[in-house]
């Protein structure tokens, strides 16, 4: 049985419900040795090590048996890093896949490398490294889904509800579905009726866009995020079969000023028995539960 377990300084409790075996948890990171996976010139932000060994300790903890590894955007494109951790899952038995983020302008030849290694998304970062201009993501959207359509991957957005909003139309006619990371990073303290929440609930609705309910410590006020509740709801009603959780592992502080780039961040304390346990209240029907931790997780990145 799963167990209180500390990992990287963090204590995460016992999760509340039975968690069904083959869970995946839909998002994570890994953070090698910079001597050895050195990250981009361009990047907003250090992070600190996190290693597979503290990955797989983690989903331990939890009782989950399967796992996405998310490309962070400290590497850029050089997806080096998420590329070895999901090796070493594999080798440890784990069953995993990986999102990548890829230049346009990748060779075709590397694109079925990564899919070959268990690649089934690209992932396209907006939110982290600023991009809110509208037209620059659509254009982004577009030509990153032409390079991937063919493979059947999906793509990937951290963006936030008011660029979604402006993309509507590009997102609905793009040739592959889109995944929302970590709820549109909408603010839950404003509720449904915050502006723009009714275009990802449209968006979902229309059986084209995915939404990871993951990072609801970005987005709430409450230590047990209850004030999500409504939103989360809300957007499961929209689309029981299009919903998966991902518990955002290390839980990285993100941007705090080009002064402070370099200086190596701490994740922060996050519990993610507490994230987990979340979903209960989300989805109190255990066979809605395992829509979203297996079922649909299983579909998308085709396990």
């Amino acid at each position: 049985m799963p167990d209180n377990r500390t990992i990287l300084g963090t204590t995460h409790s016992v999760v509340g419900f039975d968690v069904p075996k083959g869970t995946v948890d839909c998002h994570v990171h890994v953070f090698g040795p910079p001597a050895r996976f050195p990250y981009s010139m361009t990047r907003v932000y250090t992070p600190a090590v996190a290693s597979i060994d503290d990955l797989v300790a983690l989903e331990r903890a939890l009782g989950i048996d399967r796992i996405v590894i998310v490309h962070p955007s400290p590497y850029g494109t050089d997806n080096a890093c998420s590329l070895d951790a999901l090796a070493g899952l594999g080798r440890r038995g784990i069953a995993a896949r990986m999102v990548a983020v890829i230049d346009p302008s990748i060779d075709d030849a590397d694109l079925e490398a990564m899919h070959a290694a268990g690649v089934r998304g690209a992932r396209l970062n907006l939110e982290t490294t600023g991009v809110r201009d509208p037209a620059i993501a659509r254009h982004l959207l577009q030509v990153t889904a032409e390079r991937v359509a063919p493979l059947g991957w999906h793509l990937q957005t951290f963006t936030n509800l008011a660029v979604l909003a402006a993309l509507e139309d590009a997102i609905l006619a793009l040739p592959l579905p889109l995944v929302v990371d970590h709820m549109a990073h909408c603010r839950a303290g404003e509720g449904l009726a915050q502006r723009h929440m009714d275009v990802l609930v449209r968006l979902v609705a229309s059986g084209k866009v995915f939404v990871k309910l993951s990072g609801a410590y970005r987005v709430s006020d409450r230590p047990d995020y209850a004030d999500v509740d409504d939103i989360a709801r809300a957007l499961i009603a929209a689309g029981p079969d299009r919903m998966v959780w991902g518990s955002d592992w290390p839980h990285v502080g993100g941007p705090r000023g080009a002064e402070h780039r370099d200086e190596v961040q701490p994740f922060l304390a996050i519990d993610d028995g507490v994230q987990l346990d979340a979903l209960a209240r989300w989805a109190p029907d255990a066979v809605l539960r395992r829509k979203i931790l297996l079922d649909t997780p299983a579909r998308l990145y085709d396990f």
